[in-house]
C-alpha cells in the first residue's frame, strides 16, 4: 500500500539507494584499511617490491594494495610512518565521503517520508468529508479520530519510519554479502546458513504483534470516544454525580490499553537485543569455523579473515534493523488496515456518470411511492408528496416518524432504496451532486458553528466574501444587533461549536448563514425548539423573513409556529395519515388536533 503514495518519486529514491550504496562503499574502504595497517605495524620487514600485478579477487586487491603503500615507504628512506599516515589519511578521507553520501541518503527520503503522511492524513480527511452521513451513524467518532491520530501515527513511526530500512538495509546486507563470497565462497555459505534459523526465531516472537497492535489501537478509540462522551455530557455526569461510574469505566480502558502497551513494548525491545545476541552468537560459530580454516589447512589467509569477520560485524547492524523491521512492519500495517477500512469505504451518494447540471428551481419538488429503512426499520413507507414552488409544507408527528429522514433524502444526505425524488419532472440522481445541494439552505435544531469568526461561519461554503451581503444577511436573521456589540465585529472568533454564543445568538447565526447563501430551497428541522421563548420569537421572526419567496419543507416540534403553512403533513410511524392546512386538520379532529390539544396544555 505505502508504494501507491510514492509515485513519481522512484528518480529520488534511486538518488537514495546510489548514495547509500556509496556510503557502504566507503565504509568497506575505510575498514579495509585495517589489514594494511596491522600487517605494517607486525610485519615491518615483508615490503612488497615487486608489482604484482592488479585482479578482482580479495588477495589481489589486497597484494596490489600492499605494494603501491610499499612503495610509498621505500621512496621516503623506508620510514613506515609515512605508510601509517598514508593509511589514516584514507580512512579519515573515506570516513568523509561515507557521511557525506549518508547524509545525501537521508536528506532525499525525509521528505519522501513526511509526503506520504501528509497524503494518508489529506486522503483520510477528504474521505471522511465524502462519505454519507448513514456511515458515522455506524461508526464511533472516537475510533473515527483515534484512526486519524493514533494510527497515522503508528504508520509514521513504524512502516514509514523504516522507509530509510526498505531500500538501504538491504543493499548492505545485499553488498556485504557480496564482497565476503569474494573473500571465501565456503566461509559465506555456512553464514548463509546459519541467518535464516536466526531470521526465523525473531520472526516467531513478531507473529502476534500485528494482533496486539490492532487491539491497543481499539482501546485507543474507545478512549477517545469516552473523552468525547464526557466533555459532551459533563454537565449531566455532575448532575447525577456519575463521576465515580464514568472515572470507572475510563479506568477499565485505560488499564487495558495500558497492559496490552506493555505487552506490545516486550516483543519490540527485544528485536534489538535479541537480533545483536543471535548474531553474536553467529559470529562465534563463524570465529570458530574460519579459525579452523586459517589454522588447519590455510583455505583462507589470516588478513582475508580478518576483513571477513570485519566485514560481517558491519553486516550487524542492517540485518538487526532487517529484525526491528518485521516488528514495526506488523504495528504499521496493523494501523494501515484500520485506515483502510475508512479510505476503501464505499460511498453509494455520488454523481451518475450522465448527471447533469441543475442551476435552478422551477416547478415543483415530489416524493414519488418513496421508502427507505435503517438496517431492518422501517423509516418511511411509500410516501408521496408534492412541494410546489413558492410554497411552505411542514411535516410534524411524534419522534421517529420519519421527518427529519424525509428531509434527509432531498439533499441526498441518504439514498432512496424505493420510489424516487424529483425536482421538476427528473429525479435527483440525475443531477449534479453540487449542483442539487447548492440550490439548499439548511437551518437544524443543532446550530453547527465552526471554531473561526462570524463572517466566515456566515460565509461558510462561498468563495465570495461581499461584506455588504454578510451584513444584510446578519440584519434579516436579527444578529446584527449582537454581532456589533462585540469588539472586533464579524471578526470576532466564536470559539469551539460557537460556544462564546448563546443558544439564540448561535441559531440567528445559522440563519444569516442560510440567507447569505439565498438558496431557493430552504429545510428547516426545529429549528426554534431548543430556545427560550424570546430566543425563540426572534429566531421564528428571522426564519419567515428569509422563507418569504422560498419554497420550505419545516421540520415543526412547536406546532405554533407552522400555523400559516400551505400543506402540513402529520407522519405516523413513516407513512403520511394527515394532510392538509392547519384549519382543516383542526377540523378533522385527528392526530393533528391531538398533538395541538397536547400542546396547548402544556
Amino acid at each position: 500500500m505505502i508504494f501507491s503514495y510514492i509515485k513519481g518519486k522512484w528518480s529520488h529514491i534511486g538518488i537514495h539507494i546510489f548514495s547509500h550504496l556509496l556510503s557502504v562503499i566507503f565504509n568497506l574502504v575505510s575498514l579495509a584499511m585495517l589489514v594494511p595497517f596491522l600487517k605494517l605495524l607486525f610485519n615491518k620487514d615483508q615490503l612488497i617490491k615487486v608489482n604484482p600485478g592488479f585482479e578482482w579477487t580479495a588477495k589481489g586487491v589486497e597484494d596490489y594494495f600492499l605494494y603501491q603503500l610499499s612503495k610509498i615507504i621505500l621512496q621516503n628512506d623506508n620510514n613506515l610512518v609515512t605508510g601509517l599516515l598514508f593509511i589514516i589519511a584514507i580512512v579519515v578521507v573515506a570516513t568523509l565521503l561515507k557521511n557525506i553520501f549518508l547524509f545525501i541518503a537521508k536528506y532525499i527520503i525525509n521528505p519522501i517520508r513526511n509526503d506520504v503522511i501528509r497524503k494518508i492524513r489529506g486522503g483520510l480527511y477528504s474521505k471522511i468529508l465524502h462519505l454519507p452521513i448513514a456511515y458515522f451513524s455506524e461508526e464511533r467518532k472516537g475510533d473515527i479520530i483515534s484512526r486519524m491520530s493514533n494510527d497515522v501515527s503508528d504508520i509514521e513511526q513504524s512502516i514509514v519510519a523504516v522507509m530509510n530500512l526498505m531500500f538501504s538495509a538491504p543493499i548492505s546486507v545485499l553488498f556485504y554479502l557480496g564482497i565476503m563470497f569474494t573473500i571465501s565462497l565456503k566461509l559465506t555459505l555456512f553464514l548463509v546458513v546459519l541467518l535464516p534459523i536466526a531470521g526465523f526465531i525473531i520472526g516467531r516472537i513478531s507473529k502476534r504483534l500485528k494482533k496486539q497492535s490492532t487491539q491497543s489501537q481499539e482501546y485507543s478509540g474507545n478512549i477517545l470516544s469516552m473523552i468525547d462522551e464526557t466533555l459532551g455530557g459533563l454537565r449531566i455526569i455532575k448532575a447525577f454525580r456519575a463521576e465515580k461510574q464514568q472515572l470507572n469505566r475510563f479506568e477499565q480502558e485505560n488499564n487495558a490499553l495500558y497492559h496490552m502497551m506493555n505487552r506490545i513494548a516486550v516483543r519490540r525491545e527485544l528485536a534489538s537485543p535479541l537480533s545483536e545476541t543471535l548474531g553474536v552468537a553467529v559470529l562465534g560459530v563463524v570465529l570458530w569455523f574460519g579459525g579452523n580454516m586459517v589454522l588447519g589447512n590455510s583455505e583462507i589467509s589470516e588478513g582475508a579473515f580478518i576483513m571477513f569477520v570485519l566485514i560481517f560485524t558491519q553486516l550487524l547492524d542492517p540485518l538487526k534493523k532487517l529484525s526491528q523491521l518485521f516488528y514495526n512492519t506488523a504495528r504499521g500495517r496493523a494501523a494501515f488496515e484500520r485506515i483502510d477500512k475508512i479510505l476503501g469505504a464505499h460511498n453509494p451518494i455520488v454523481d451518475a456518470p450522465y448527471a447533469q447540471s441543475l442551476s435552478s428551481f422551477e416547478n415543483e419538488i415530489e416524493f414519488k411511492n418513496v421508502s427507505f429503512s435503517y438496517e431492518d426499520r422501517t423509516v418511511l413507507d411509500n410516501v408521496n408528496l408534492k412541494i410546489p414552488k413558492g410554497t411552505t409544507v411542514a411535516l410534524v408527528g411524534a419522534s421517529g416518524s420519519g421527518k427529519s429522514t424525509l428531509a434527509d433524502l432531498l439533499p441526498r444526505f441518504h439514498e432512496v432504496e424505493e420510489g424516487e425524488i424529483l425536482i421538476d419532472g427528473k429525479n435527483i440522481k440525475s443531477y449534479k451532486l453540487d449542483d442539487l445541494r447548492n440550490l439548499m439552505g439548511i437551518v437544524s435544531q443543532e446550530a453547527i458553528l465552526f471554531n473561526d469568526s462570524i463572517s466566515e461561519n456566515i460565509t461558510l461554503g462561498r468563495t465570495e466574501k461581499n461584506q455588504e451581503r454578510i451584513e444584510q444577511s446578519a440584519q434579516i436573521a436579527h444578529a446584527e444587533e449582537f454581532i456589533q456589540k462585540k469588539e472586533k465585529g464579524y471578526e470576532t472568533l466564536i470559539g469551539d461549536r460557537g460556544m462564546k454564543l448563546s443558544g439564540g445568538e448561535k441559531q440567528r447565526l445559522t440563519i444569516a448563514r442560510a440567507m447569505y447563501k439565498n438558496p431557493p430551497i430552504l429545510i428547516l428541522d426545529e429549528a426554534t425548539s431548543s430556545l427560550d421563548t424570546i430566543s425563540e420569537k426572534m429566531v421564528q421572526e428571522a426564519i419567515e423573513r428569509i422563507m418569504k419567496n422560498r419554497t420550505s419543507l419545516v421540520i415543526a416540534h412547536r406546532l405554533s409556529t407552522i400555523k400559516h403553512a400551505h400543506e402540513i403533513i402529520v407522519l405516523k410511524e413513516g407513512k403520511i395519515i394527515e394532510r392538509g392546512k392547519h384549519q382543516e386538520l383542526m377540523e378533522l379532529n385527528g392526530a393533528y388536533s391531538e398533538l395541538v390539544a397536547l400542546q396547548n396544555i402544556q
